[in-house]
C-alpha cells in the first residue's frame, strides 16, 4: 500500500509540472505566444526580411529577433522601430498579454490601430509615431492602468480624443501631435502631452465655434451710402494693421538681439555662479547620479579643448572626476526642455539595460532644470573614425564587430534617437580599441 501511495504521488506531482510549464500553450501544444507574434508577422509586409527568423513550429519565440522576454520567457517586448513595415497592426498583438513595451514607430504601417491593444494591462510605453495609422484612437486605451508613456504623432488619425484616454492620471508623457483629431482640447492631467498640429482642434469653452470649421461669408455694402461711409474706416484699419506688424517685427528683432546676447553672457560666467537646483532624488538602478558642480569641475565648463567628439544632439566632453577616473560626458542640446525630465528619465532606463562586450556601460547621468548629461567610461584610444584610417584588416575587423554590436541592440533601445547618436560616437569606441589597439 506504501509503494503504491509513493507511485500516486510521484504521478501526481510529474502532472502539477507538466501543467505549469505548459501553461503558455494550447491544447494542441502551441505557445500562445508564438501564435500571436506569427498573426503579427503575417499582416505585415517585410522587405528587409527583419522577421525571417520567426518560426510558427518553434516553441520558445525568446530568440527571435525584435523581441525581449523576461527571466521566465514570458514575451515583455516588441520592437520593430525603422525597419520600413507596411501592411496593418494584427488584433492578435492584444493575445500578448505580459507585454510591457511596445515600439513599432517610424513604419509604414495602416489601417486602424486594434483596439484589443487595450488587453495589455502591463503596458507601460507605446510608441506608434510616424505611421498610417487612420480612424479613431480606441477608447479601449484608457484600460492600460500601467501606461506612463504613449507617442501616436504623425500619424492619420482623426476624431476627437476618447474621454477615458483622456482620464488616464497615470501617464506621464503623451503625444497625439500632427494627426487630424478634431473637438475640444483635452485637459490631460499628464505632466507632458503634445496636440499641435491638429487644426480642426479647438480650444475648450469654444466648441459651437468648432463645428465645421468653415469660413464665414463676408457681408458686402448694399448701396453707396455704406460703401462711402466705411472706406475711411478700411483705411484706418490698415494703417493700424501696418503699425502692428511694423512694431511686431521691431519687437522680435529686438528679443532675437537680447536673446543672442543673453546667450553668450551665459556662456562666459564662471561654472561656479550657476545654480544648480537639487530635484527630488532619482534612483535608476546602479547608475550614479552626478552633480553639476562636479561635472563642470571635471570638464572645466565643458571647455572647447575638452570637447572629444560633436553629434547631433550634443557634445562630448573628457572629464577628470575628483577621485582621478576619466569620464567621457554627453552634454545633450536643449537640455532646458519644458516638461522633459520624464523623457529622460525613460531613455536614461533605456540606456542603462545595453549589456554587450561591444558597448560601453552607461557610467551615470545629471538631471537639472537647464542641463541633462550622460556620464561614460573615458576610451584614450580615440574614436571609430580615427581607427578606420589603419589598414584593410583593422577595418574588416571593425566592420564586423560594430555590425554584431549593432544587430544586438534591443528594441526598446533602438527607439530612442539620443541613444542612436550616443551609440554612434561613443558606445562603439570599446569594440575600435579591442580590434585596433595593441596586443
Amino acid at each position: 500500500m506504501r509503494v503504491q501511495a509513493k507511485i500516486s504521488t510521484f504521478f501526481l506531482l510529474f502532472f502539477l509540472f507538466l501543467s505549469c510549464s505548459n501553461g503558455l500553450l494550447s491544447p494542441k501544444g502551441v505557445n500562445f505566444e508564438v501564435q500571436a507574434l506569427m498573426g503579427i508577422k503575417a499582416s505585415l509586409l517585410d522587405p528587409h526580411g527583419v522577421l525571417e527568423n520567426w518560426d510558427a513550429d518553434a516553441v520558445d519565440p525568446c530568440s527571435w529577433t525584435m523581441v525581449t522576454c523576461s527571466a521566465q520567457s514570458l514575451v515583455i517586448g516588441l520592437g520593430t522601430p525603422s525597419q520600413n513595415l507596411s501592411g496593418t497592426l494584427a488584433p492578435s498583438i492584444g493575445n500578448l498579454t505580459n507585454l510591457q513595451i511596445v515600439l513599432l514607430q517610424n513604419n509604414n504601417i495602416t489601417g486602424s490601430i486594434p483596439k484589443e491593444i487595450g488587453k495589455l494591462k502591463m503596458l507601460q510605453t507605446l510608441d506608434l509615431s510616424d505611421n498610417h495609422f487612420t480612424n479613431g484612437i480606441p477608447s479601449s486605451l484608457g484600460y492600460l492602468t500601467a501606461l506612463q508613456y504613449m507617442r501616436l504623432n504623425n500619424n492619420s488619425l482623426s476624431g476627437s480624443i476618447p474621454e477615458s484616454v483622456v482620464s488616464m492620471t497615470q501617464l506621464a508623457f503623451v503625444d497625439l501631435s500632427f494627426n487630424n483629431l478634431s473637438g475640444p482640447v483635452p485637459r490631460f492631467p499628464s505632466k507632458t502631452f503634445n496636440i499641435v498640429g491638429n487644426p480642426l482642434m479647438c480650444p475648450t469653452g469654444s466648441e459651437e465655434q468648432c463645428v465645421g470649421m468653415t469660413l464665414m461669408p463676408i457681408s458686402m455694402p448694399l448701396n453707396n451710402t455704406q460703401t462711402v461711409t466705411t472706406t475711411p474706416r478700411r483705411k484706418t484699419h490698415k494703417l493700424a494693421l501696418a503699425i502692428g506688424i511694423s512694431l511686431g517685427c521691431v519687437f522680435l528683432l529686438a528679443f532675437g538681439v537680447a536673446l543672442i546676447w543673453w546667450r553668450r553672457r551665459r556662456n562666459q560666467e564662471p561654472f561656479f555662479d550657476i545654480k544648480d537646483k537639487h530635484h527630488e532624488e532619482v534612483s535608476l538602478g546602479n547608475l550614479r547620479k552626478f552633480q553639476l558642480r562636479e561635472l563642470q569641475i571635471a570638464t572645466r565648463n565643458f571647455s572647447n579643448k575638452n570637447i572629444l567628439g560633436k553629434g547631433g544632439f550634443g557634445h562630448v566632453y573628457k572629464g577628470t572626476l575628483q577621485d582621478g577616473t576619466s569620464v567621457a560626458v554627453k552634454r545633450l542640446k536643449d537640455g532646458g526642455a519644458a516638461g522633459g525630465e520624464r523623457q529622460f528619465q525613460t531613455e536614461v532606463e533605456m540606456i542603462s539595460l545595453a549589456v554587450h562586450r561591444n558597448l560601453l556601460r552607461l557610467y551615470g547621468f545629471c538631471m537639472t532644470p537647464t542641463e541633462k548629461l550622460l556620464v561614460y567610461p573615458y576610451m584614450s584610444n580615440g574614436s571609430v573614425a580615427s581607427r578606420l584610417k589603419g589598414k584593410f584588416t583593422v577595418f574588416t575587423a571593425l566592420y564586423y564587430g560594430i555590425e554584431s554590436t549593432a544587430k544586438f541592440r534591443t528594441p526598446e533601445l533602438s527607439s530612442s534617437e539620443r541613444y542612436s547618436d550616443l551609440t554612434d560616437d561613443s558606445s562603439l569606441l570599446g569594440q575600435a580599441i579591442e580590434l585596433s589597439g595593441p596586443r
